[in-house]
């Protein structure tokens, strides 16, 4: 049982270090069998698309160890869904307002429940030094 423990845990440290080594080329590898199953953060993957829009993508490829295709993928995607970042539809519009009179109807009610609570302070007091 011993043998066990102690290979999951030289797993554990062999994955801590793959992450810490690729983590400045914001990949991350992960061994499975006999596969590596490589996840790329949506900032590194916008970077190579944009690079890929202004150079030539096999030395991009070869620079950051990617498939061609991969980067091809990404700048395709980046044409296509684009646009979309600049656009506002009546529905984006209707949603960020309606979280805007959410959150000021939030600090409404708190401050209602602030007056009151003043204004039952206020009654207490006045009327604790009528009686005195």
């Amino acid at each position: 049982m011993p043998d066990i423990l102690n290979l999951q845990s030289i797993c554990y440290c062999k994955f801590i270090i793959s992450i810490n080594k690729y983590m400045s080329n914001e990949k991350l590898e992960v061994k499975i069998g006999s596969r590596k199953k490589k996840s790329y953060t949506a900032q590194f993957k916008l970077d190579r698309a944009l690079d890929a829009l202004r150079g030539n993508v096999a030395d991009i490829a070869r620079k950051y160890d990617l498939n061609a295709n991969l980067l091809y993928l990404w700048r395709d995607q980046l044409i296509e869904r684009g646009p979309q970042v600049f656009e506002t539809t009546p529905d984006q519009v209707v949603g960020e307002l309606k979280t805007k009179v959410a959150r000021l109807e939030q600090m409404l009610g708190k401050k209602e429940v602030g007056l009151n609570l003043l204004k039952n302070f206020s009654d207490f007091y006045s009327y604790r030094n009528m009686s005195s």
